[in-house]
């Protein structure tokens, strides 16, 4: 893989750290999730949790480039900054916005909601996280997954030996119950019996969140898990 280059300079960062307002904002539209109460207060939303999202954006896009260079960096609303507003058309919710944010890394040319995992950084009221996965992996994209295992099973524990001796990262997924596979050793089988799946980090509201640090958190923990990424990507379905 290439080599990374160094977190962007901190003389050119524009990321400073989400504020109490950026948490204050989203508490209020969670308790009056309705149009009148949004307009009111777009102002905020605007300052306080749509340009900190941009400029976590701009700050990481050359840094993921190097992960994958076919990665959507442009910070706007439905390219790599998630829509406040709710699709309510199949949904039995009618609120129409949403009260946690989110930014994503993926292949601009697919459609990562079933075929491709990116990278991804969410933000709710009372806490927030980060990781790399598939939104909702389609049947056939885990059945290559298992089909690679089973055809080169040290290739993968040699990738997902990253995360050994780290706490930062958990995987995470709904489970088949039956096993599948019952010579599968037991480190295998927790990959192996996954319907869907992400690495995820997930922190309470903390300090480093109203910080610049959090670009290096981010930074460090997507190199960290980019050779499980970059073996995702040779799924073909």
């Amino acid at each position: 893989m290439k080599k990374q280059k160094k977190i962007i300079d901190e003389q050119q960062r524009r990321f400073e750290g989400f504020s109490r307002n950026t948490l204050t904002f989203l508490k209020g539209l969670k308790a009056n999730n309705n149009k009148t109460w949004f307009e009111k207060h777009r102002r905020e939303y605007d300052k306080y949790v749509l340009e900190p999202l941009r400029n976590l954006v701009m700050d990481l896009g050359e840094f993921m480039l190097d992960i994958d260079p076919r990665f959507e960096i442009i910070p706007a609303v439905n390219k790599t900054i998630s829509r406040i507003y709710r699709d309510t058309r199949f949904s039995r919710d009618k609120s129409p916005f949403r009260s946690t944010v989110w930014i994503t890394f993926k292949n601009r040319n697919k459609d990562w909601t079933t075929l491709v995992s990116g990278y991804f950084f969410e933000l709710s009221v009372n806490s927030y996280r980060y990781g790399m996965g598939f939104y909702n992996a389609a049947p056939a994209i885990m059945c290559k997954f298992r089909e690679m295992i089973d055809e080169n099973p040290k290739e993968f524990l040699k990738t997902v030996s990253v995360l050994d001796g780290q706490s930062d990262f958990a995987l995470e997924g709904e489970k088949y119950k039956r096993i599948l596979d019952k010579n599968k050793s037991e480190k295998i089988l927790n990959w192996y019996q996954r319907k869907n799946m992400y690495l995820v980090c997930n922190r309470k509201i903390d300090k480093i969140l109203f910080s610049e640090k959090l670009v290096d958190d981010l930074a460090s923990g997507f190199k960290l898990i980019a050779p499980l990424y970059h073996y995702l990507q040779k799924i073909k379905t």
